[in-house]
């Protein structure tokens, strides 16, 4: 008998992690090694136990599961990352699986499918909800039409953010420079990352500045 899939699962609520370990562990082929909290205990967990795959959470306090899965997948490279999300909008999408999660799993997944997703992913096979792969060739067929454009793709507000970034602000700063709320900043900058096809902020302060959106005066 082959050795089981190892998980870790990564949510902020238990009563959420709870219900997905109670199904995986009647799966004689499936075994959770470990919980986390945090995108900051997950990173831990993930080098300690180094298992097959890993069940993410996006919306999380602190590190959010886009950040946590960019670590984990950097410091545990053999985990397969599952995003497992109620959100399917394109600012939680692209971030993610850039940042390299294999798989998109929306929590209204069957328990049968999503431990069907979890074997896949340990064979280094994606899985995505239907919804989640519309928007995915959506994408890629409009970007073999025609490179991004920040000046015809962002609105007036996302460029305005786009140049607070590039001169070096973090959320917090802009949302004060603005009178906007830190999630509002935090909404637009996950907007201008899936636009511009960019993986983090960093990469877009260097193309704020390689494309003229910051004048070098």
């Amino acid at each position: 008998m082959s050795e089981p899939v190892t998980v870790l699962l990564v949510d902020d609520h238990e009563l959420v992690r709870k219900g997905v370990r109670g199904f995986l562990e009647t799966q004689p082929d499936i075994s959770v090694v470990a919980e986390a909290g945090s995108g900051e205990e997950a990173v831990v967990l993930a080098v300690e136990h180094a298992p097959d795959v890993a069940l993410v959470d996006l919306v999380m306090p602190g590190m959010d599961g886009v950040e946590a899965t960019r670590q984990l997948t950097a410091r545990s490279p053999r985990t397969r990352v599952i995003v497992l999300t109620s959100y399917h909008e394109d600012e939680h999408i692209f971030p993610a699986i850039r940042a390299g999660a294999l798989s998109y799993v929306l929590k209204d997944v069957g328990p049968e499918a999503l431990a069907e997703a979890v074997r896949k992913a340990a064979c280094g096979e994606a899985t995505l909800h239907p919804r989640v792969a519309a928007r995915v060739m959506q994408e890629l067929r409009g970007s073999r039409r025609s490179d991004p454009n920040p000046f015809r793709d962002l609105s007036d507000r996302e460029l305005e953010v786009l140049r607070l970034i590039a001169d070096g602000l973090s959320n917090a700063e802009i949302a004060r420079r603005l009178y906007i709320s830190r999630k509002t900043v935090k909404s637009h900058v996950g907007n201008i990352l899936s636009k511009l096809q960019l993986a983090d902020r960093t990469q877009a302060a260097v193309y704020a500045w390689r494309q003229g959106v910051v004048r070098r005066d």
